[in-house]
């Protein structure tokens, strides 16, 4: 067990992410499109973190919230910080395979 799961910090962001993706919001995977060919969530969107302040209008038109995901979670954190700085509701998902599950 790890110290997130010991403190119930794990299950909260589950479940969190559960209700957000059943209200409709959308998956943007930010790893590369090399990495995102190799596999990812079904129905996820690619758009890499290096161009993603470059997609916040598009996102913006997706009219929806928006969960980012990535390998680990640190580039779907920056992205997270930067969508939130415009405005966006989003998440960091953390890594596409636990949103996968």
């Amino acid at each position: 067990m790890g110290l997130l799961e010991f403190f119930g910090i794990q299950n909260k962001r589950k479940i969190k992410m559960r209700e957000v993706l059943e209200n409709g919001a959308v998956i943007i995977d930010v790893r590369s499109k090399e990495e995102f060919s190799q596999g990812h969530v079904k129905g996820s969107v690619n758009m890499p973190l290096p161009g993603i302040a470059g997609q916040i209008n598009k996102i913006h038109k997706m009219n929806a919230p928006v969960v980012l995901c990535c390998a680990s979670g640190m580039r779907s954190g920056s992205a997270t910080s930067i969508l939130k700085g415009a405005g966006i509701e989003c998440y960091n998902g953390g890594s596409w395979m636990n949103l996968n599950n």
